[in-house]
């Protein structure tokens, strides 16, 4: 489910979801901002997903959380 197998499309995993959502952070957004972006996404579908994403791109550190607002992670 992180990953894709060969039965899980990229599209389908985590980390198709955070690729979707990281390309919607171009400035720093409020939780409920991104998820009114994505929700309509395919591969997010839930708000579940959606934060099991955040909480990968999170631990990766590709996105992080100051000041109630996300931003991508340090380059």
């Amino acid at each position: 489910m992180i990953l894709p197998t060969k039965h899980i499309r990229l599209e389908n995993s985590l980390l198709g979801v955070g690729a979707e959502i990281i390309k919607r952070i171009s400035s720093p957004r409020t939780v409920s901002q991104l998820w009114n972006d994505v929700r309509e996404l395919p591969g997010v579908r839930t708000f579940e997903r959606f934060t099991l994403s955040l909480d990968l791109l999170f631990a990766l550190g590709a996105i992080e959380f100051r000041d109630g607002l996300l931003r991508r992670g340090v380059k």
